[in-house]
């Protein structure tokens, strides 16, 4: 699994480094965002992801590894809006971003190796196209918990099934070669 550690913290590497430049670029605009917003930004790619491979052809020209690395960043937007209070300003320092990028994104590569231990890297196997979709299955959920207010019977919490999501992301990322 030392490879697995290793290729995850290349691929979140990648994704920390262009989520701080458009911190840079354009503040933390996305604080504004309600859970359920970032819940259908996060829908908005994996639904592109699931019609370019579909489809074989993208008339905009962009791959689906961008749009594997937005899930992966609105992923950690999610968590970050998740565990906010009503005090914390709109605008946040880069600094800011980033301890809490890292934070995030720590507990989610934690969960991933107890899981990776007990699946036995079953993801390896699997094809990027059924990480997609188990993706849009996670993002149903995590709208139908929305609508509840949610309340839950016997699930996972809406933090758990972003985790999932990023982490399916990554292991695209991993086998589409991102470094």
């Amino acid at each position: 699994m030392s490879n697995t550690a290793t290729q995850y913290e290349a691929v979140i590497n990648v994704c920390k480094n262009l989520f701080i430049k458009k911190t840079r670029d354009y503040g933390t605009a996305w604080r504004i965002l309600r859970p359920s917003s970032i819940t259908d930004q996060i829908f908005i790619k994996a639904q592109r992801i699931r019609t370019l491979e579909e489809k074989k052809i993208s008339k905009v020209g962009d791959d689906i590894t961008g749009e594997y690395i937005g899930i992966v960043n609105y992923c950690l937007i999610a968590m970050m809006q998740l565990e906010s209070t009503p005090e914390m300003p709109v605008e946040l320092s880069v600094d800011h971003v980033s301890d809490l990028f890292e934070r995030y994104a720590k507990e989610t590569y934690n969960l991933m190796m107890d899981k990776n231990h007990d699946y036995g890297e079953a993801w390896r196997d699997m094809r990027i196209s059924s990480l997609t979709d188990l993706i849009l299955m996670k993002l149903l959920r995590v709208k139908q918990i929305e609508d509840n207010q949610g309340q839950t019977l016997a699930s996972e919490g809406v933090k758990a099934n972003y985790q999932d999501m990023l982490n399916y992301a990554v292991f695209a990322l991993i086998k589409l070669d991102v470094k």
